[in-house]
């Protein structure tokens, strides 16, 4: 019988249980897979500590990869055997797993399922946010906090690409080098420098175009002071908690700013979006031009540590749970690093 994490109740890493559990068949346009990886991302942690408030129990990770092993009435598209991946529907932290057939991609037979787990929420992430939420040029100059972590190494990447100005802020000297390294223009330690300080130095006291805050209340209200009249602050996450209620009018007082509240899956909500956005990710790490850095593995059964390192600000780049039975990597893409350092 297959094993998945359970959680009965909201809490710590600790009311993970490594459970079996008992799956029916697939129903009408549902697949069984049999996964290999899932990726592990802060939204798993909001669902874990009812943040975002689920029925119990449930089964965090919103992010995986594996092959078909059964396919229910109606889906015409894939079959026993395939190659797949997805980011959004909640219940990776397991072994197999029940789901919707049109939230899958078809997994290239060059990306492993270890790459495809860390890059398919992170990376989609990126993709809606630079392209959609705020379409970035060359001409942009943009702040990214949390710059060293899963996503913010993918857009320290995806941005230099593009040829845009990319400020980013880590916690330590050695995530300032890791930024850096992954095509950051400038690097701000926010521990030993005031960002908003820093910001204005660089770019001449005129701010930037845009914000990309998935810190929350440790950045906030900051975030807003760095940026150009009618400026875009984005928050796509609360790493270090929600970000309390303001005024409205503070937005007008500080420059006529736009301010959004993003979730990737409003914009992979259609069939054709999710498609899209998978198949740019996906061209961006077969050319090369964005390396996925798988820094930590976890057996699957041992998702409370990976959950106790992610929270304590210890991890870089993306961190996996594998099952027992996972391939072995495959040889890595051109331009890229597999996932090593």
């Amino acid at each position: 019988m297959p094993h998945a994490i359970r959680v009965h109740v909201f809490g710590g890493p600790e009311v993970m249980k490594w459970e079996e559990v008992q799956l029916g068949e697939p129903g009408p346009g549902q697949v069984k897979i049999k996964q290999h990886a899932a990726g592990v991302n802060y939204l798993d942690v909001y669902h874990r500590t009812g943040l975002y408030p689920m029925a119990l129990p449930i089964t965090p990770g919103s992010e995986g990869a594996g092959q078909v092993i059964a396919v229910g009435e109606g889906v015409a598209d894939l079959t026993a055997g395939d190659r797949v991946a997805y980011a959004g529907p909640i219940g990776g932290y397991a072994e197999e797993r029940l789901i919707a057939a049109d939230r899958l991609v078809k997994l290239p037979a060059d990306i492993s399922y270890e790459m495809a787990a860390a890059m398919m929420l992170q990376g989609m992430t990126v993709r809606y946010l630079v392209k959609e939420t705020y379409p970035v040029t060359k001409d942009s100059v943009v702040l990214w906090h949390a710059a060293a972590g899963g996503v913010g190494l993918i857009a320290c990447q995806w941005l230099a690409h593009i040829g845009a100005t990319m400020i980013g802020t880590v916690g330590s000297d050695e995530k300032v080098k890791l930024a850096r390294k992954n095509g950051c223009t400038h690097v701000v330690n926010y521990r030993t420098e005031d960002f908003v300080a820093r910001v204005k130095e660089i770019t001449g006291g005129a701010g930037v175009d845009v914000v990309y805050d998935s810190v929350g209340k440790d950045t906030f209200p900051k975030s807003l002071d760095c940026l150009k009249p009618r400026g875009m602050w984005v928050s796509f996450g609360n790493a270090s908690g929600p970000v309390p209620p303001f005024e409205m009018g503070m937005l007008a007082q500080k420059g006529s700013l736009y301010a959004t509240r993003a979730s990737l899956f409003t914009y992979i909500a259609q069939r054709q979006a999710l498609v899209d956005n998978a198949n740019d990710v996906m061209d961006m790490v077969r050319l090369g031009r964005v390396k996925i850095r798988v820094t930590k593995t976890y057996p699957m059964a041992d998702a409370a540590q990976a959950h106790r390192d992610l929270e304590a600000r210890a991890t870089t780049g993306s961190v996996v749970l594998l099952a027992d039975y996972a391939e072995p990597r495959v040889t890595p893409l051109a331009g890229t690093d597999g996932g090593e350092d």
